[in-house]
């Protein structure tokens, strides 16, 4: 098994027969000579994280850390939920929930930014060979290319997934007019606050902070990447149906091509993840095992995406709806149909 690559090769994309284009825009990705489509800079990538999966269950003999599907909760609104509000006359709701996933997406151009901690300084085990040692030679790179898109110095811009939510939003929905989100997003995900903010930690003071936090950034991604799932299956299932939306499809199919995407970015991490959960952290102090630091930092994560940030989403959602029905004379019927289409309800 190859266990070592270099930026190139991690970045380098299939000889497609034809590009993805998006409402006139050249998207990431492409055709195969049978008109599938295949992911961006999976050439080396794919079999790259397949190889270093398989040298660590050789060595370490553990499994990789996940999160069962079928064990995470589908999305909010549901699909009944958000066809009842189109055909209502009110897909305003669905349309911002469209915008703001675009908008996440496009923060994800900050992977790229992380600080990567000396792994010979602080794990005792060797990592050559491994995910982590190429965070810095191509994955994060790679993994922030493919969420906001790549515009080249020496070649052509092209569009990542931001831009294709927003096609696919503007497929569906005829282009509607929109706000810029950038900055309630940042308010939400309280980016200024965490600046200013003294990190919540939960590993010893001995240990280098720049790990914890390349571990706490890890898990909430991953845990992000695995329930967008749900949001794909939802946004495919609503947006196929030519009866409710414009675009004969069209809209769907671009949400399979970025689920496609997704796959590699959900596998290293789980796959960085483990190799750091199953060596030894090196502390000012003395030595801590990975697994009790990495388990603090993913039951915590967990606990929160499936309690308190998942409150907080149907929450903000459920105000949307209040707030588009509110100038209906039927906004409390409105209101109580769409609740009883869920199960699950606003605190």
């Amino acid at each position: 098994m190859q266990l070592t690559y270099d930026e190139a090769e991690l970045l380098a994309s299939h000889d497609y027969e034809e590009p993805l284009i998006v409402g006139g825009v050249r998207c990431h990705g492409g055709f195969d000579a049978n008109g599938a489509y295949v992911s961006p800079r999976t050439r080396h990538r794919t079999p790259a994280i397949a190889a270093w999966q398989a040298n660590h269950r050789a060595t370490f003999g553990t499994d990789l850390m996940d999160v069962p599907l079928e064990t995470w909760p589908g999305h909010y609104p549901n699909v009944a939920q958000a066809r009842f509000l189109i055909e209502s006359g009110l897909p305003e709701p669905i349309i911002s929930t469209l915008t703001r996933i675009g908008t996440v997406e496009g923060f994800g151009a900050m992977l790229r930014l992380s600080p990567l901690p000396d792994a010979r300084r602080t794990l005792v085990e060797d990592t050559e060979g491994t995910a982590l040692a190429h965070l810095g030679l191509g994955l994060f790179e790679a993994h922030a290319r493919d969420e906001a898109g790549h515009d080249p110095d020496d070649g052509e811009a092209e569009g990542g997934h931001k831009q294709m939510w927003f096609a696919a939003r503007d497929v569906a929905f005829g282009h509607p007019p929109t706000e810029d989100e950038t900055e309630l997003m940042l308010q939400r995900m309280g980016i200024n606050q965490l600046a200013k903010a003294a990190p919540d930690r939960l590993w010893p003071d001995d240990v280098p902070i720049d790990l914890e936090m390349l571990v706490e950034r890890m898990t909430r991604l991953l845990l992000i990447e695995i329930s967008a799932f749900h949001t794909f299956a939802w946004a495919e299932a609503l947006l196929d149906d030519p009866d409710l939306v414009a675009g004969d499809g069209e809209a769907s199919r671009l949400i399979g091509y970025i689920r496609a995407d997704e796959t590699p970015h959900v596998e290293y991490l789980k796959t960085v993840l483990t190799e750091m959960r199953d060596r030894t952290v090196i502390g000012e102090r003395g030595r801590h095992a990975g697994g009790d630091l990495v388990g603090r930092t993913w039951d915590r994560a967990l606990a929160q995406s499936l309690g308190e940030r998942r409150q907080a989403a149907i929450e903000t959602f459920r105000a949307e709806v209040a707030h588009a029905a509110s100038s209906r004379s039927d906004a409390t019927d409105l209101l109580a149909h769409f609740d009883a289409l869920g199960t699950e309800t606003a605190a």
